[in-house]
């Protein structure tokens, strides 16, 4: 009896040595573990060798004390694509499994880095973007605003690592729509209906290209519209709604940006979306209360406050041409010039005025220019023989007068920045009718320019329509500061949504959306 008695007791012994055998090891070892490990990094990864000897290599995602960190990083991972990011980049099969298998000690050191370095490059991947926008197309000039690994691995070690990486999306409503319509894209069925040839279809007018229009519409959800080859009334209205929806201007009249637009079916506007969550992640900062937003394939200006848009104008914008068009950047605006001079730029000058003050002398004179010399003395370019002369070496300046006809028109307002690039008023206002505006030499052209004065102006004056008019009626050129400089967005939004959140797709004008396209895919987006 007592002999059973010690074998009862023995096993129970047995027992709990075994189970203290596979209990969770010692924090000290899991340190030295992890220590081991980060020895070994190098380069960029320093910063995450610098985290884990600030916090003594205490792991923060392997090991079963950090089992809803690690459930929250892996499903994260998996779930990459919802963001537009490249899930098979993160490697998220392995690194489960690495870390499952390192619940013990053996391999703690290993996984926990390999899940440092992965949960680094997806943090800063959702915050900032995959891409170097410069290198994508050096037109724009967006700086991503990188997070340091430190960082990153310090918000992950604090409180609810899901909420953490919510955080670090972009918190802007434009992306939170992108989200919904990527995956409301991902639902929807493709389209087989044949692309509609990019020629202007005009009221009254009857080919086969009308037929393929009416099949398209059909497609998109806009009616029985039949197989007539007649460009009808009927036809018409229902081309004008399209226009309306996708914020084009509605005449009628299907010209290439309308027809590109119907050609947009759900596979190439899901691309469309995918590009845009990459430029929101650039675009990843707190934005002024108040600021203003050129969204250049938009043709469109607009004044935010506190979220919402208090100002609106459409924009003419730089042409399709290299040199011309205009660039992607943030910079403050700090003054607007009433009744401005043009500084002619020396290209325009040598390419553009050179050839036609050749032929003309007095050309300049009617339009109410001088050319000056070296020394900004004005000269007669008839007296000047201007054959030896080439748009390389033209050595003379050319400036505009304030006058009705001026280039820059009444009003401009500038943010002095590298690429000469502001916005302003134009003489040419027909062009706002257009449905594609890229009429100019890069600068933003501003359909409603005094409004947009005006509204600058009513921080700082209690009457800031009679303040503008006071100093517009002079003739006389006035520089006018801005008390408080606003910060400028000029971006490049190619899905824009409405005050109930439907997307409407703009025109990819520059084709840097193709470009940002087609390096997602290299990076490993599903594109």
């Amino acid at each position: 009896m007592k002999f059973k008695k010690f074998n009862a007791f023995f096993a129970t012994l047995l027992t709990v040595s075994v189970v203290g055998m596979t209990a969770p090891a010692p924090t000290y070892a899991q340190g030295k573990s992890v220590q081991v490990a980060v020895q070994s990094l190098r380069g960029t990864d320093a910063e995450i060798a610098a985290f884990y000897k600030a916090t003594k290599y205490k792991p923060i995602f392997a090991g079963s004390n950090n089992n809803a960190r690690r459930k929250a990083l892996i499903l994260a991972l998996r779930n990459a694509g919802d963001h537009g990011l490249p899930a098979a980049k993160y490697q998220v099969k392995e690194l489960d499994k690495q870390l499952r298998a390192a619940r013990r000690l053996t391999g703690m050191g290993d996984a926990e880095v390999a899940a440092a370095r992965i949960f680094v490059r997806y943090a800063n991947d959702l915050h900032t973007g995959i891409l170097t926008p410069s290198a994508v197309d050096s037109e724009i000039a967006m700086k991503k605003r990188r997070v340091s690994a430190q960082t990153l691995l310090k918000g992950a070690s604090k409180g609810n690592l899901k909420n953490y990486l919510a955080g670090l999306a972009p918190q802007h409503s434009d992306y939170k729509m992108l989200v919904k319509e990527k995956q409301r894209l991902g639902n929807a069925r493709g389209s087989n209906v044949p692309d509609v040839p990019v020629k202007t279809i005009k009221p009254g007018q009857s080919s086969n290209n009308v037929v393929a229009m009416r099949r398209k519409l059909q497609a998109l959800g806009y009616g029985n519209l039949g197989n007539s080859k007649t460009y009808d009334a009927k036809l018409v209205a229902v081309v004008k709604k399209f226009q309306s929806d996708r914020k084009l201007g509605a005449d009628g009249i299907a010209g290439p940006a309308t027809i590109r637009s119907m050609n947009l079916g759900p596979k190439a506007q899901l691309a469309r979306v995918i590009v845009n969550m990459e430029r929101q992640r650039w675009l990843n900062f707190e934005r002024q209360k108040r600021h203003i937003f050129v969204n250049l394939p938009d043709f469109s200006v607009a004044i935010m406050d506190n979220g919402k848009q208090s100002f609106y104008s459409r924009t003419v914008i730089g042409k399709r041409v290299k040199d011309q068009r205009s660039p992607e950047f943030i910079d403050s605006m700090t003054h607007m010039v009433i009744n401005p001079t043009w500084h002619v730029p020396a290209s325009i000058a040598g390419k553009e005025y050179l050839p036609i003050i050749r032929k003309d002398p007095g050309f300049l004179k009617r339009k109410n220019m001088a050319m000056l010399n070296a020394s900004g003395k004005a000269v007669n370019p008839a007296n000047i023989d201007l054959a030896g002369f080439t748009e390389d070496n033209f050595p003379y300046f050319i400036k505009q007068r304030p006058n009705a006809g001026n280039a820059l028109g009444k009003v401009k307002f500038m943010f002095p920045n590298k690429f000469n690039i502001y916005l302003h008023d134009t003489p040419s206002k027909s062009l706002f009718n257009r449905e594609v505006r890229a009429f100019s030499h890069g600068c933003v052209r501003v359909h409603k320019p005094f409004e947009f004065a005006y509204k600058l102006l009513e921080r700082q004056s209690s009457n800031p329509k009679g303040l503008f008019h006071g100093f517009l009626k002079t003739g006389q050129e006035k520089y006018v500061n801005l008390k408080t400089p606003v910060q400028v967005i000029i971006a490049y939004q190619t899905v824009v949504f409405d005050a109930k959140g439907k997307a409407s797709y703009r025109g990819d004008i520059y084709g840097r959306d193709a470009k940002i396209a087609k390096a997602l895919k290299k990076a490993g987006v599903a594109i």
